[in-house]
């Protein structure tokens, strides 16, 4: 999951994370996950978020929702039988302004199964911002490793190589946060969307796959 921009972590998103963690925690407690409905151009895809195993997370995705900033952005990364990847740019790839990275929480034992929503990142760990990614398949590549002494053969693509305790950092893994619980048609749909390559960009729909909003539902 490739982004470009890094920014300083707040110690006012960090109180806005906690704030929203203990709302999340309120939704547990009364049986229910939060839920949010992403309205796309090819339809709608709910999907209920996991405060408890991702509180962090959650709280980072809730304060750009309840902001309206993905309203409008695009899914701009599409591999069909991989993931669809959004939330940071608009349709003409100009990106969204981001509040500060987050800390990576991939070691809480969710997995990048089919149907899961997570955080996408660059190389660095904890640098998450806006940008997220659900996955259509099993992408078990993409979930937290565990590094022994001797070091781990690891397999993603297709390619095998040996990743010692030192290049922990290669195999951390991406943050699951959520998962779809209605519109998995949409996803896929949108999956098999044709692409093309843009400058830089590739894999990009051709027809620009709109996020128009994400709410909160009640």
């Amino acid at each position: 999951m490739i982004k470009k921009w890094m920014h300083r972590f707040s110690v006012c998103g960090l109180l806005f994370a906690l704030a929203i963690v203990t709302c999340g925690s309120a939704a547990l407690a009364a049986g229910k996950a939060p839920e949010v409905a992403i309205k796309t151009s090819m339809g709608t895809v709910v999907v209920a978020l996991d405060p408890a195993a991702a509180p962090i997370t959650v709280a980072n995705f809730l304060n750009y929702v309840r902001a309206g900033k993905y309203n409008g952005t695009i899914f701009h990364r599409v591999i069909d039988g991989f993931m669809i990847q959004g939330g940071g740019f608009d349709p003409d790839l100009h990106e969204r302004p981001t509040d500060a990275p987050i800390k990576n929480e991939a070691t809480n034992g969710l997995q990048n199964k089919t149907g899961t929503i997570a955080m996408a990142r660059t190389s660095d760990i904890d640098s998450a911002t806006s940008e997220f990614f659900i996955n259509v398949a099993d992408n078990g590549f993409l979930d937290h490793m565990q590094v022994p002494p001797g070091g781990i053969d690891v397999t993603r693509h297709g390619k095998t190589r040996h990743v010692d305790p030192g290049d922990a950092m290669s195999v951390y893994g991406y943050a699951v946060f959520g998962h779809v619980v209605r519109g998995m048609d949409v996803v896929e749909r949108i999956a098999k969307s044709p692409t093309k390559t843009v400058g830089e960009f590739a894999d990009v729909p051709t027809t620009p796959v709109v996020i128009q909003s994400v709410t909160v539902l009640p």
